[in-house]
């Protein structure tokens, strides 16, 4: 996936969304754009209009960080955004189109994330990647993305789950919401690694069998996954508001640990509660009393000399 047609489409979006009145910029007469000329943009990033254009056509390679850095204050970008342009400037150099015909390695989750994890059986857990695939989930998680899990179709990816699955619509309360972090956080993911030739079919899958995603994804809009709330509608205990915090793993795979909690009293608190009870798995059951060969008759033995003590 060449970010070419990315970057040339992300400036110019974030151009026409900038008004002259919010730049600081004097307005005269009849404007022809919706936001600001690339002539103006040149002039509040210092560079020449010549220079701009030619970075509004996608060739990003070589620029630097001072003119990264003043394109995005002219662009009024935000942290996410100034994030997602240095990542396509650099996805642009020579090393990362030397590194284009390299399959990535398949970041694989550490044996200590999977006991962390596990160790949490009072919230749903799991361990995510960049292409927002579930690799390990606790046996609350599972419960809780049950109808996911159970349809191979969705490959344990939300994205495929939340935009092709006849269910996602009734448990993602806030679908749209949804729809726009999830397409976000590909967009991101597509900068920093352009040549991800798994990311590049899932987005290809999507873009072809979603109309919405499709229209989500020529927005340009990014999204990088933090603290907030989920609301979700589960076919077993109903609505559930939560708490979702997502941690970067300390490494350089790019995996996040998502957890879901309920505040202590709180119906959802409850609702968890009931879930992981029947999402918990069987206790073993107890090994049979070990009996020494012989030990019957030994017993009948102790028995009858008992009964002759005894005078029986």
């Amino acid at each position: 996936m060449d970010n070419r047609d990315a970057a040339s489409a992300f400036l110019r979006s974030r151009r026409d969304r900038v008004t002259p009145e919010r730049a600081g910029l004097p307005v005269y007469g009849r404007r022809q754009v919706p936001g600001l000329r690339r002539g103006e943009v040149a002039t509040l990033a210092g560079v020449s209009v010549e220079y701009y254009t030619r970075l509004e056509r996608g060739n990003l390679q070589g620029v630097s960080d001072s003119v990264l850095d003043a394109l995005a204050r002219a662009l009024r970008l935000d942290a996410t955004e100034r994030m997602y342009l240095y990542d396509l400037a650099r996805a642009a150099g020579p090393g990362a189109r030397r590194q284009a015909g390299q399959r990535a390695a398949r970041p694989a989750v550490r044996p200590s994330v999977a006991r962390i994890v596990d160790g949490m059986p009072g919230m749903a857990a799991y361990v995510m990647n960049n292409r927002l695939d579930m690799l390990v989930a606790n046996p609350l998680g599972r419960a809780l993305y049950a109808e996911m899990f159970a349809d191979p179709a969705c490959g344990a990816n939300v994205a495929r789950f939340g935009f092709l699955h006849p269910a996602a619509r009734r448990f993602f309360t806030d679908w749209d919401l949804m729809a726009r972090f999830a397409v976000g956080a590909l967009r991101v993911e597509a900068a920093r690694n352009p040549y991800d030739r798994d990311l590049s079919n899932l987005i290809g899958e999507l873009s072809t069998r979603s109309d919405v995603f499709r229209v989500l994804w020529g927005s340009q809009d990014v999204h990088v996954f933090r603290e907030s709330t989920k609301r979700l509608t589960h076919p077993l205990v109903g609505d559930l508001e939560l708490d979702q915090e997502t941690m970067t793993l300390p490494d350089d795979s790019g995996l996040q640990l998502c957890v879901y909690s309920a505040a202590p009293g709180t119906a959802a608190d409850d609702s968890l509660k009931l879930l992981a009870s029947w999402s918990a798995p069987a206790a073993p059951a107890a090994p049979a009393a070990s009996v020494r060969p012989g030990a019957a008759d030994d017993g009948a033995r102790g028995a009858g000399q008992d009964r002759e003590v005894h005078g029986e």
